[in-house]
């Protein structure tokens, strides 16, 4: 069993959701910069296979040069992984399609599902002062996603606000009780968050209502509003904030943050 015992910053949050297309990426993206303009140092660590993280951030494909691949299964210093972004106090450790092949290549390895945690935890990680340190996830309950969880404090859960959104809900809620029993007890779920939310829709209040209903304090106050800002700013390779600071996505992953933070006791209500 590896050591858990670490300071108490920073603080670790997966963000996980089985499904794709729910704003899994785009949460990280924005949650992370919202975070950063509140004066907190952040780390993205882009874990999808996709690097969609990566491309949203700014990062080309041509430099990225070492990976959260090779961080997971080569010996490499975490200082060398990562990246400045365009955004001061947001770094990241990006991604590529190597990825795929990670769990084929993890299953041989009796440590596969305590990897990305130690890498955490590397003393070269405490000399970047971090705050924050977000896991973009890949849309699926695999190995990838389980070291995630292992190596987090807390899972974050986007949830789109759509038909059948609740549904495959139920699985994720095992998997992290699961690996709460075998791997990590401190993990715990930070909370639920409502995107592509369109007030105007019955279906978005219905799913609201319902996910309120069964869920309660987990669900984020704050909802994030189906944006069309939000869904141009990755082809800019900006997040919502750099790219349209006065939108209503912008503005609602600034009230993500602050609300987060409050939770975290990192700022006056």
């Amino acid at each position: 069993m590896s050591d858990f015992t670490r300071p108490d910053s920073p603080k670790i949050i997966a963000i996980v959701n089985q499904k794709g297309g729910v704003g899994k990426t785009t949460t990280t993206i924005n949650l992370g910069a919202a975070l950063a303009e509140q004066g907190r140092r952040v780390l993205v660590v882009d874990l999808d296979p996709q690097g969609n993280a990566s491309t949203g951030l700014g990062i080309s494909t041509d430099a990225r040069e070492y990976t959260s691949y090779e961080l997971l299964l080569e010996d490499i210093d975490f200082a060398d992984v990562v990246q400045k972004t365009g955004i001061e106090d947001l770094l990241i450790v990006p991604a590529t399609v190597d990825l795929s092949s990670a769990d084929i290549d993890l299953i041989s390895n009796e440590k596969r599902s305590f990897l990305l945690h130690d890498a955490l935890r590397q003393a070269s990680v405490d000399a970047l002062n971090l705050d924050y340190i977000l896991i973009d996830c890949p849309p699926s309950l695999n190995l990838l996603t389980v070291n995630a969880m292992v190596a987090a404090d807390s899972v974050l859960v986007p949830l789109q606000s759509e038909f059948f959104a609740l549904e495959g809900l139920s699985q994720l809620m095992l998997t992290i009780r699961d690996v709460r029993q075998l791997a990590n007890k401190g993990l715990r779920i930070e909370g639920i968050v409502l995107t592509m939310y369109d007030a105007r829709n019955n279906l978005s209040q219905q799913v609201e209502a319902d996910a309120r209903d069964n869920l309660g304090e987990m669900v984020f106050k704050t909802v994030i509003p189906r944006n069309v800002r939000v869904s141009e700013a990755p082809s800019y390779a900006l997040p919502v904030l750099n790219y349209d600071s006065s939108s209503k996505g912008a503005m609602a992953y600034r009230d993500l943050a602050k609300e987060l933070l409050i939770k975290h006791n990192s700022i006056a209500a």
